[in-house]
């Protein structure tokens, strides 16, 4: 294979915008994709997949997209990778990723090497690098199924792109960084629905079965009426990548996306909005307000960027109903990822020991086998766009993904910050262009000085 090269187009915003939709209204859409014709996937077609970020969350996804084993591993100095196991082979039937895209060709590189190893081969000339790779790749007519597993950053108008290119689209979480973008997801669904296609979420909780079958009994009554939530993902620190000799700060900043707010987030949006999206399941509803503090303690190194280490949110529900939410990512700590829900006469666990205990002494706890979510999640799509019943989680997404963001807001202004407030805002960090060039950062957020606008 040629070795790809770095795209040296310059892609302004307002061409971003126009090739990939964002900001339109409604769903009647000029497509920027003329030369592809939607059609629907009968059950005996094969789904074929084109994979838009190939980093370590892309390399898990292509190989759970296929069935194929991943082993996954968090280092402190490196990539995060979710690689194929040894002797893994890909399982999926009628199932053939056909292309992949990434601005790094060495990312890409990498995930097509694991592809190999479970017997999946991808042609050069269905590899794009470079900013613009993904729009070379949905003009491929063939791809049915797209997942979308780039820097959060490029999830609105990626997903944008591939609705109006006519695919089914499997989006990681969070669903945006800034709200402009979570707008833009739910307008995207609106877009989809008129059109048939599924939009699947990567909040991959709402597939596990041992959390489904406690929220289940949450919904049933089984512990009373639901009065508190206590959630807890409490870690130590991820990966990040030294910075290589050459390297611009764009370069920098999205080898090491997940530190940086316009990329990634924040540790709130970026991870904790699994939990979140779980807290809104178990309501039934989105927060109306949120308070909250948290900051930048241990973790201050310039490589770090500009997110916070810590973050405790108190959020409050249309029914008065409060959730409590710590989140942290630091090293030497005690470690704990657990959910606790509190009912009039009984709580709910979820997490290492997901179970039941009622006031008057019954308990139930699950003691089924737990099944690998994050592969149930593109057999339960796939399944049905085969069904003709295709999913829309859009709006879930974006809308957990808002509370994240309604959370974060709260702890960098210190300010009690309201649903209808966020709704409002037109905070957007799209950048007016896209190059491997010069990018600066914005300062630390400070409680009583930051602005949420």
């Amino acid at each position: 294979m040629k070795s790809p090269t770095k795209s040296k187009s310059q892609i302004s915003r307002r061409k971003f915008i126009e090739r990939s939709g964002i900001g339109l209204a409604g769903a009647a859409t000029i497509s920027s994709f003329p030369n592809v014709i939607a059609r629907t996937v009968a059950p005996a077609d094969e789904i074929k997949v084109g994979v838009i970020g190939c980093g370590g969350r892309g390399t898990g996804a292509a190989l759970d997209v296929v069935n194929a084993a991943t082993k996954v591993i968090y280092p402190l100095t490196g990539y995060h990778t979710e690689d194929a196991e040894e002797g893994a082979k890909a399982q999926a039937e009628n199932i053939k990723i056909v292309a992949l895209a990434d601005v790094f060709p060495d990312r890409l590189e990498s995930c097509r090497n694991q592809l190999k190893k479970v017997g999946v081969e991808v042609e050069d000339k269905y590899c794009f690098t470079g900013f613009d790779g993904y729009l070379k790749l949905l003009e491929i007519g063939e791809i049915n199924y797209v997942i979308l597993a780039t820097p959060p950053h490029f999830r609105p108008m990626h997903l944008r792109a591939a609705v109006e290119a006519n695919k089914n689209v499997f989006i990681e979480k969070p669903a945006s960084v800034d709200v402009a973008g979570a707008k833009s997801i739910i307008e995207s669904g609106e877009i989809a629905k008129q059109k048939g296609l599924a939009i699947g979420a990567g909040t991959h909780r709402r597939r596990e079965n041992h959390t489904r079958e406690v929220i289940k009994r949450i919904h049933d009554g089984e512990i009373g009426a639901v009065k508190a939530m206590y959630t807890e993902f409490l870690i130590g620190e991820l990966w990040s990548v030294d910075r290589q000799k050459g390297w611009s700060d764009m370069e920098f900043q999205l080898r090491n996306w997940l530190y940086y707010i316009n990329l990634g987030g924040d540790l709130i949006v970026e991870q904790y909005v699994h939990t979140i999206d779980a807290m809104n399941w178990v309501n039934g509803n989105h927060p109306v307000k949120a308070i909250a503090l948290g900051g930048r303690q241990v973790r201050t190194d310039p490589k770090f960027g500009n997110i916070y280490d810590h973050m405790s949110v108190q959020y409050e529900y249309p029914d008065g109903v409060l959730g409590f939410c710590m989140d942290r990512q630091i090293n030497g700590c005690t470690n704990r990822v657990q959910d606790i829900i509190v009912g009039c006469s009984g709580k709910a666990t979820m997490g290492y020991g997901t179970g039941i205990k009622k006031d008057d002494g019954e308990q139930w706890r699950f003691r089924g086998d737990r099944i690998n979510a994050y592969q149930l999640e593109h057999v339960e799509i796939i399944q049905s766009i085969r069904d003709g019943k295709p999913v829309n989680e859009a709006k879930q997404v974006a809308e957990s993904t808002l509370t994240a963001i309604m959370g974060r807001e709260a702890a960098y202004s210190g300010r009690e910050i309201k649903w209808d407030e966020l709704m409002k805002s037109e905070q957007n960090f799209t950048l007016d262009k896209y190059e491997l060039g010069d990018l600066s950062i914005a300062p630390v957020p400070m409680p009583g000085t930051y602005k949420f606008v």
